[in-house]
């Protein structure tokens, strides 16, 4: 009878957060945008790239591995309204938080961003403290969610190894 693993522990679990620094995707096709949300970002402990379009955006996503996307919703090629249904339909991309960030302020489009699938939206001009704390609490999220998929994980494989009774 193979012996089980032992259970993950709270050293082990925070030795994999710190293993991994947070990510932070910003993409905007405004480059001032851009820039600003860093500066406003720089005291999170993250590491930020960015994106400059739909397109870029989901190429980004591929390489860079987000936890957590401030999305622009006016971007040429790929608007952030067809960003975030593709990256929230697909499996292997619909854990990643995304924060809207728009000029939008209607509410059929905020209703489209619900729709679309955004986890949280936010109106420019943006506010620095509201922007930070919106972006640790989803990162926070972001992190207990995989805790609690590994744990999820964890208990499927002992359901597995137990005998029949």
């Amino acid at each position: 009878m193979p012996k089980p693993a032992p259970a993950p522990s709270q050293s082990s679990a925070a030795a994999a957060t710190a293993a991994r620094r947070s990510r932070v995707l910003i993409a905007d096709d405004n480059e001032p945008n851009r820039e600003l949300l860093e500066v406003y970002l720089a005291d999170v402990d993250c590491t930020i790239a960015t994106a400059v379009d739909g397109r870029d955006t989901l190429d980004k996503v591929a390489s860079f591995d987000p936890d957590v996307i401030l999305l622009d919703v006016m971007m040429p090629k790929l608007s952030g309204f067809e960003v975030c249904q593709q990256l929230k339909s697909n499996p292997a991309t619909s854990r990643i938080m995304i924060l809207m960030v728009t000029a939008l302020g209607e509410l059929g489009d905020i209703e489209r961003a619900v729709e679309a699938g955004t986890d949280d939206f936010l109106s420019k001009p943006v506010n620095k403290v509201e922007l930070v704390k919106r972006v640790e609490n989803m990162l926070k999220l972001r992190h207990v969610s995989d805790e609690l998929e590994r744990l999820r994980s964890y208990i499927r494989t002992m359901d597995d190894d137990q005998p029949p009774r």
